[in-house]
């Protein structure tokens, strides 16, 4: 979908801290080999706002994308702020998952490869054999793959999938991971591809996955809750923070 050009909107500065976050976000995805060309999409509601997010012009590298680069789009699509083209997936998956899925002020969709790997195997559910995996139990809803994302009726079904999960498994596609930070959702995404990544090489052995007993589950998901901040903050900021840091010394750009 091609848009005409805007000027450029004034920002608040949690206006800007979120555009700084949604590019680093960006940039730690292709870091960590999240990436695929051009292609998917992370976006985030515009602080203030439920009816407009954040999302990269396509045609951009996820590499190369700059905190002023982030186009301010409508639910229904319109660009409001920015210079680009608005893809038409990015709009009917993200408006969708937007406006229907609880705590979805973050959206991050991606084809990770070990995620998505998982994906194709008929039947394949991430098992809870790791202690990773465990923090996703009961979190994540499964769809069956049917086309591209061409209307909003399938970012639709795909937002009701997810229901009031915060991983939606695109068979045969994808990922779609929420959160109500941009901190949160990074940390969900990337801790699914660590699960689905070890869980891909313990069945390339041809042998069973050793599933933990429901009870010992259970009994670390409450031990997870417990740990979710370390010293009264935020573990999975402290974590989006550190990855930050990591940027600021190799391609500090993308702040700019």
């Amino acid at each position: 979908m091609s848009a005409p050009a805007q000027l450029p909107a004034v920002h608040t500065e949690a206006q800007r801290r979120a555009r700084v976050d949604l590019a680093a976000c960006l940039r730690l995805a292709v870091h960590f080999g999240f990436n695929e060309g051009i292609d998917n999409h992370m976006t985030m509601l515009v602080p203030g706002a439920n009816d407009r997010f954040y999302l990269a012009p396509f045609g951009l590298m996820w590499s190369e994308v700059k905190a002023s680069d982030l186009l301010e789009v409508s639910l229904d699509g319109r660009l409001l702020a920015g210079r680009g083209l608005i893809e038409d997936t990015a709009l009917y998956i993200h408006a969708a998952a937007h406006r229907l899925a609880p705590r979805a002020r973050c959206v991050l969709h991606t084809h990770m490869p070990y995620a998505t790997a998982l994906g194709m195997l008929a039947g394949a559910r991430l098992e809870t054999a790791s202690q990773t995996a465990i923090g996703f139990h009961d979190d994540i809803a499964y769809a069956d793959y049917n086309g591209l994302a061409l209307d909003f009726a399938e970012g639709e079904r795909m937002a009701r999938a997810l229901g009031t999960r915060s991983v939606l498994m695109l068979r045969n596609h994808g990922v779609l991971v929420i959160g109500e930070s941009l901190a949160e959702a990074f940390e969900r995404l990337y801790f699914l591809e660590r699960a689905c990544q070890v869980q891909v090489l313990a069945l390339s052995t041809g042998r069973a996955l050793a599933v933990l007993p429901e009870p010992v589950v259970r009994a670390t998901l409450g031990q997870f809750a417990g740990c979710a901040s370390v010293g009264g903050q935020n573990r999975a900021q402290l974590h989006f923070e550190a990855l930050k840091r990591l940027l600021d010394r190799q391609q500090a750009d993308y702040a700019s």
